[in-house]
């Protein structure tokens, strides 16, 4: 027995420090070029060099430096014990993040250089600089969340392991948890619908002035943020309803993503549509609603899903 107890353990020890380290051999680059375009060295083009540019390059350079400390305390003795908020707020942001654009990679990328080479914005350099982005991208996407998974299955095993129903807890908040759920879940179609169709070619809500805007990128980021929304309501609704799956790792990560990425993906839009001069498709009143629609949901959502793990696990160990 205690050779098999010690065999996972180990090989989770093992999956964290190899995920960890390549967290931050993966971010490394990433971060790097984001500060050079940060001092208007080796730009892609004259816009970047702009006061506005160079501002959100060196807010992604602080992301990502803050993805190499997570990842180092995913993988050291101290990081199990700094505040639950210090972990939970930034991977919370960072999963909602990476790792639907881990999805849309592999399309995403490719269509950025193609787009450049067209726009004869480019240069050799600009292309080698995008594919080390990509790959930055695509490596803290894949490693970061699992040495995470690692990470809180040691800390916070019950928002890993178990089935969906882990049990009463007494005083508990399950009726909030399924009134608010359902509302936030009519939010999460009513949304995932609006950039469904915005995706498929519908104009409804956008700017006829402004349709040339609907590049690829567009397209695909407004066709996974209705998924994701889709996801998150079906995630939310397992997790309080207590059914729909067996095991509680998959409606959690539906939820969590979603969650996370309703939240930063809706704010950057609504950031950047302001500090750039390249204005949303989106007409004002449907950018600004559906921006903070999703920001909204994504913390409401963020607040329900910390009710479930909270009574849960206290339930876990009452029945302990």
């Amino acid at each position: 027995m205690t050779v098999m107890a010690a065999q996972p353990t180990s090989r989770l020890i093992k999956m964290r420090r190899i995920c960890g380290y390549g967290t931050v051999v993966a971010v490394m680059p990433y971060m790097l070029i984001k500060i050079v375009w940060t001092f208007g060295i080796f730009l892609p083009n004259d816009e970047m060099g702009e006061a506005d540019w160079r501002a959100i390059n060196a807010t992604t350079a602080v992301l990502a430096a803050v993805g190499i400390l997570l990842a180092v305390a995913f993988i050291q003795p101290w990081g199990e014990r700094l505040p639950a908020w210090l972990i939970v707020l930034p991977v919370w942001v960072g999963t909602g993040l990476l790792v639907p654009m881990l999805v849309l990679a592999p399309v995403l990328g490719p269509a950025a250089m193609s787009q450049d080479e067209q726009a004869d914005a480019s240069n050799d350099l600009w292309a080698y600089e995008q594919v080390l982005v990509m790959i930055s991208l695509v490596g803290v996407g894949i490693g970061l969340p699992l040495a995470l998974a690692g990470y809180a299955r040691a800390r916070w095993p019950e928002a890993l392991s178990g089935p969906v129903d882990g049990g009463e807890a007494a005083g508990g908040t399950r009726s909030l948890q399924i009134t608010v759920a359902r509302l936030l879940a009519a939010g999460c179609v009513a949304l995932g619908l609006v950039k469904v169709f915005w995706a498929a070619g519908v104009t409804v809500g956008l700017d006829a002035d402004r349709l040339s805007y609907r590049d690829m990128w567009w397209h695909l980021l407004s066709l996974s943020m209705g998924v994701w929304a889709f996801l998150g309501a079906w995630g939310l609704l397992v997790l309080t309803g207590r059914r729909g799956a067996r095991k509680f790792l998959v409606p959690m990560a539906a939820s969590w993503i979603s969650s996370g990425m309703l939240f930063s993906y809706s704010l950057y839009s609504l950031l950047t549509n302001l500090g750039t001069k390249r204005p949303a498709p989106e007409s004002e009143v449907a950018h600004l609603l559906a921006g903070q629609a999703g920001t909204v949901l994504g913390v409401l959502m963020g607040m329900v899903i910390l009710l479930v793990l909270h009574d849960r696990r206290r339930a876990l160990r009452e029945a302990a």
